[in-house]
């Protein structure tokens, strides 16, 4: 792997399974921690909504074997540019996590790499794999009718979505982390007034953070509505 796609694929220090919110998702926790530990079960596709904590909790489970065993994290919107040559050879990998695999759909070559990866993984019967999309396998945009099959033969599992009070609690520990305090109320107004997704929530957080060092200002309302113009 050259280093342009290793730096393409550096996992982020914050997501880890222990600062997920799991919200009502406590039975994809659950097979996770046996998947992750037991080896129970070896492959999963997990689906569900954009920026509801996927790419999260791909870079978590990564990130909590990778001190002991190899794991390796394929964001397919970065990778899909470098073409699927990128993902030869990895079925040697404990744990492979690809993600967003709707990025690739409609793209014969890398639907049959994927394929292929996907057989090579099965028939190695020692890594685990873990894929997320934003659909069930049966819905998925895929071409190719084999590789669309292989994502419902693991366990498949859906990401249900944070309530707002769950939302705005995430939210609260995430400005914690970064040394400030997030009223309630304007994690309201910025459930109400920008996005209700939760990785376009955690931008605008860091934008109003910086925003409000720079300006040696707290986080109210209208300071929120000053900097993001609404």
């Amino acid at each position: 792997m050259n280093k342009q796609l290793a730096l393409a694929i550096q996992l982020n220090d914050e997501a880890t399974l222990n600062d997920f919110n799991w919200g009502n998702n406590n039975l994809l926790q659950q097979q996770l921690k046996n998947m992750l530990n037991l080896k129970e079960e070896r492959l999963l596709y997990l689906w569900g909504g954009q920026g509801s904590g996927k790419s999260h909790i791909l870079q978590g489970c990564c990130q909590a074997v990778s001190s002991v065993e190899t794991a390796i994290y394929l964001p397919l919107t970065l990778l899909k540019e470098w073409g699927p040559q990128t993902i030869e050879g990895l079925e040697d990998q404990t744990l492979i996590c690809i993600d967003d695999i709707d990025s690739i759909a409609n793209d014969a070559a890398w639907e049959e790499a994927l394929f292929h990866l996907y057989n090579k993984i099965k028939d190695m019967e020692q890594s685990l794999l873990i894929i997320s999309g934003n659909h069930p396998p049966a819905q998925m945009p895929i071409r190719l009718p084999d590789l669309r099959s292989r994502l419902g033969w693991g366990l498949v599992i859906q990401l249900n979505e944070l309530s707002d009070e769950e939302k705005i609690h995430t939210l609260k520990l995430h400005a914690l982390k970064r040394g400030f305090d997030l009223p309630a109320t304007v994690g309201q107004f910025l459930l109400n007034r920008c996005s209700r997704n939760m990785h376009d929530l955690h931008q605008l957080l860091n934008k109003l953070d910086h925003a409000s060092l720079a300006a040696q200002r707290k986080i109210t309302i209208p300071f929120v509505k000053n900097i993001l113009n609404i």
